[in-house]
């Protein structure tokens, strides 16, 4: 390895090192980017029918995002608090039928006697830690959420500038390249956010439309937490699934069975039809892969990275096809070819 050579890794590991201690900087600019281009997706749609400016076109986008969101509380809010109490009053009634249930199953029996003597809290308590931990993490980020929205906004107003910035600190001969990049980054993390959105939707609509239909307590509330969770890919849906279930066992074993039923046609449908219509012409990502990097950003970086996770793959693996496989690997061949 000649001095350049060794130069470029020294080169590389430090950058990697100072990308390791500005991670949370890095997260709230990535959070930040990703806000702009769910904001960049409605300004462009207005703009094509409107004549109107960028900035006259997102402050309209920004109020229309305040009534909006102003009227959705005042429709839902008052249901969801009054639900909210239902469930802590019924909280009792769950624990008694949960007893029972435990109590009529021998090795249910075994598994409380075990843990009520201690033997498994040992075990469990390090898991509640890190829960805990990342219970207060998430309460901490009030100030991160603020500056991701400030700087979201900043970028929706101006993002041609910080694309001539970013295309400026690229070598010459790969600018247009550079170009291309960011433009199919763009439209991939759009098309993500769209479909997911609608996805959300979607499933919102049909789990509180189910299970008000075979008369579950708390039907709007299990449906927004479904549709919530389910910008959490294959985390999210499963356990968004329990609040309905306990709900139904309230009822009977089985409304639990059919409420199990219900959820595992919306969220087989949501995960094999409807999300692939909608994202089949920006992205694609296998469940493996979406699953691994939900797994890794949140042991690294908690609840901030679980998140983002799915965002951060979508725009890696648009970089991975430009940049690794069609610049690097189809151009790579044998020295003696």
């Amino acid at each position: 390895m000649n001095g350049r050579n060794l130069l470029g890794v020294l080169a590389l590991v430090v950058l990697g090192l100072l990308a390791w201690e500005l991670r949370w900087v890095l997260l709230v600019l990535f959070g930040a980017v990703v806000l702009a281009v769910a904001l960049d997706v409605p300004i462009t749609l207005l703009r094509r029918l409107l004549p109107l400016n960028r900035p006259s076109a997102l402050g309209l986008v920004l109020l229309l995002l305040l009534v909006l969101s102003w009227w959705l509380v005042t429709l839902l809010l008052p249901e969801v608090l009054e639900q909210l109490k239902q469930f802590s009053a019924l909280l009792p009634r769950l624990s008694e039928r949960l007893s029972s249930l435990v109590a009529s199953i021998p090795g249910l029996q075994e598994l409380e006697q075990q843990l009520f003597r201690g033997e498994l809290i040992n075990r469990i308590q390090p898991v509640g830690s890190q829960l805990l931990g990342m219970a207060g993490g998430a309460a901490n980020t009030s100030v991160q959420v603020l500056l991701i929205i400030l700087l979201a906004v900043l970028l929706a107003l101006d993002p041609r500038s910080h694309q001539r910035l970013l295309i400026a600190a690229t070598p010459r001969f790969y600018r247009e390249r550079m170009q291309k990049l960011l433009r199919d980054c763009r439209e991939a993390l759009g098309g993500w956010l769209a479909g997911m959105t609608l996805s959300a939707a979607v499933v919102f609509l049909t789990t509180w439309a189910g299970l008000a239909l075979l008369k579950v307590p708390l039907a709007l509330l299990s449906g927004l937490v479904c549709g919530a969770l389910t910008f959490v890919p294959t985390i999210g849906p499963t356990a968004a699934t329990l609040l309905p279930l306990a709900m139904a066992l309230l009822v009977s074993p089985a409304k639990v069975l059919q409420v199990l039923i219900l959820r595992l046609a919306l969220q087989n449908g949501e995960a094999f039809l409807l999300t692939p219509l909608l994202l089949s012409r920006t992205v694609n990502l296998l469940p493996t892969v979406a699953l691994m990097a939900q797994l890794c950003l949140g042991a690294l970086l908690g609840l901030p990275g679980l998140l983002l996770a799915l965002p951060l793959v979508v725009v890696l693996q648009v970089i991975g096809e430009e940049v690794v496989v069609r610049d690097v690997m189809d151009r790579w061949v044998r020295p003696d070819a």
